[in-house]
C-alpha cells in the first residue's frame, strides 16, 4: 500500500467535514469576500459560510470538558452565532449573506424533509406503527403533568397562576415560533384586546428558553444513555426495532447516484404536497408529508431499493448538514436579546421545572408502554423545542437524530392542540 504524502495526510485531517487545508482556504476566501465589502448570499457562498461556521462552533464544543456531554456542539453551533450577530460581531456582509440565503431557500424543511422520508422509509413497517401509537402516551401525560408543575412553581414563586399558564407553560409547549408563538399573540390579542407585538414579544422568551433547557436535557440524556445502556435504543423507541440498516453503519451495498437522486426528489415531492394543503386547507405541511411517508412505508409503495436510497440521503443530511443548519438558525432565526429577556430567576426556574416534568414524565411512562425511556424521554423533549428548527437542535444534542418523524408528532400535532386548547380556556376565563 503506498505511503500518504504530507498533502495527502493534511487532507485526511478534518474540521468537521471538512479538510485541514480547504478549511483554511475557506477563512481566506471569506475574509476576502468581506474586505472587498460584498458576500454573495447564493448557495455555493453559503455552503461554504455555514459550513466553515456549524463546523467551528461544533468542533470547540465537541472538546469542552464536561459540557460536551451534554449537548455543547449543537448548544454553541445554535447560540454562540447569535450571540455574534446580536453583539456585531460577525461581519455584517456575512450575516445579511447567511440571513437572506436562509430566509429565502427555506433549506431547513429540505433537511426536515430529507430526515423524516429517510428515517420512516429506513424503519420496519410493524415498529413504525407501534412507535406512532405509542408516542400518544408519555406525550399527553407529559404535557398534563408539565402543566401542573409550570403553573405550581410559577405561582409559588409569585407570578401568578394564569401569567405563569398562558405566557410561560403554554408558548413552551406551543410548538414553536411560525405554529406556535405567533398563532398564540395574535389569539391572545383578539381576546384580550392588547397589541399582538407586545405579547408577541412577551410570549417568544419562553419559547427560546424552553428549547434552551430541553436541549441541554437531551445532552445529558444522551450522556446518561452511555453510562446505562439498558435504557436506550440509541434512536429506536422500541426494543427489538429494527432499521433498513443501522444507523452507524453503511448499507452493504450502497445506492447508486441515480437512486439516492430519486429519493431526494421523492421527499421534496411529498413536502410540496403537504404545502399545498397547507395554502389550499391550512393543515401543517410537516404532518401531511409525514403521514403520506408513513402511508407509502405501510402499503409497501416504494421498493427496498429506493428505501434504501431515502436511508442514505438521511444520513448524508444527518452528517453534513445538522451543523451549518444549526449556525444559520443562530445567525437568521434566534434573536439573542429575546433569549436573554427570559433570565429572571423565577421565570428560569418555571421553565427548567416545566420542561424537566414534561421530560422526566415521557421518561417515566416509557417502561410501562414498552419503550426505551431514553429514547421516548428526547422525542417527548421536542414538544418544549423551538419548532423545527428546536427538533434539529434537541436531536442533535442527543444524537438522535432517527427520532424526527416522532419529534414532529410532538411538535406539529402537540403544539396545534396546546394552542388551540389554550385559546379556548383563555377565551372562556375571559
Amino acid at each position: 500500500m503506498a505511503r500518504m504524502n504530507t498533502g495527502q495526510r493534511l487532507m485526511e485531517r478534518r474540521i468537521g467535514i471538512i479538510p485541514l487545508p480547504v478549511y483554511f482556504l475557506l477563512w481566506g476566501l471569506v475574509a476576502a469576500f468581506v474586505a472587498i465589502g460584498k458576500v454573495p448570499s447564493d448557495i455555493l457562498t453559503n455552503i461554504a459560510l455555514l459550513a466553515l461556521g456549524g463546523f467551528t462552533c461544533a468542533e470547540i464544543g465537541k472538546h469542552l470538558p464536561v459540557l460536551r456531554h451534554v449537548g455543547a456542539a449543537a448548544i454553541l453551533a445554535t447560540f454562540v452565532p447569535s450571540y455574534l450577530a446580536f453583539a456585531h460581531l460577525l461581519p455584517e456582509p456575512v450575516v445579511a449573506s447567511v440571513t437572506d440565503f436562509t430566509k429565502s431557500s427555506n433549506f431547513l424543511y429540505l433537511f426536515i424533509s430529507s430526515i423524516i422520508v429517510g428515517s420512516i422509509l429506513g424503519m420496519d413497517r410493524h415498529v413504525l406503527v407501534a412507535g406512532f401509537l405509542k408516542i400518544f402516551v408519555p406525550l399527553a401525560l407529559g404535557s398534563l403533568v408539565a402543566a401542573a408543575v409550570g403553573v405550581a412553581v410559577g405561582s409559588a414563586l409569585g407570578l401568578g397562576a394564569r401569567h405563569s399558564f398562558f405566557f410561560i407553560v403554554v408558548p413552551i409547549m406551543a410548538g414553536g415560533v411560525g405554529e406556535g408563538a405567533i398563532p398564540l399573540s395574535i389569539g391572545y390579542s383578539a381576546i384580550l384586546g392588547q397589541p399582538q407585538g407586545e405579547l408577541f414579544a412577551d410570549v417568544l422568551p419562553p419559547v427560546m428558553m424552553g428549547s434552551l433547557t430541553a436541549i441541554l436535557i437531551a445532552g445529558g440524556l444522551n450522556f446518561l444513555g452511555k453510562l446505562y445502556p439498558h435504557l436506550t435504543g440509541e434512536g429506536r423507541l422500541q426494543p427489538d426495532a429494527e432499521t433498513l440498516a443501522p444507523a452507524d453503519q453503511a448499507p452493504a451495498q450502497p445506492p447508486d447516484a441515480a437512486t439516492l437522486a430519486a429519493a431526494g426528489v421523492t421527499a421534496t415531492a411529498l413536502y410540496l404536497v403537504g404545502v399545498l394543503t397547507q395554502r389550499l386547507w391550512d393543515w401543517p405541511a410537516p404532518v401531511v408529508m409525514l403521514v403520506l411517508a408513513v402511508i407509502l412505508k405501510l402499503t409497501s409503495a416504494v421498493p427496498a431499493s429506493l428505501q434504501q436510497g431515502a436511508f442514505t440521503l438521511y444520513r448524508f443530511f444527518s452528517t453534513a448538514v445538522t451543523y451549518p443548519l444549526l449556525f444559520a438558525i443562530g445567525v437568521a432565526l434566534t434573536p439573542w436579546d429575546r433569549l436573554i429577556a427570559s433570565f429572571t430567576a423565577p421565570v428560569v426556574v418555571t421553565i427548567v421545572a416545566t420542561v424537566g416534568s414534561l421530560i422526566g414524565t415521557g421518561f417515566l411512562t416509557a417502561r410501562v408502554i414498552g419503550l426505551y425511556p431514553i429514547d421516548t424521554a428526547i422525542a417527548t423533549a421536542c414538544h418544549s423545542g423551538q419548532g423545527g428548527t428546536g427538533d434539529v437542535a434537541i436531536l442533535t444534542a442527543a444524537n438522535r437524530m432517527a427520532l424526527m418523524p416522532f419529534a414532529q408528532i410532538a411538535t406539529r400535532i402537540g403544539g396545534a392542540i396546546t394552542v388551540t386548547l389554550s385559546l379556548l380556556l383563555l377565551a372562556y376565563l375571559s
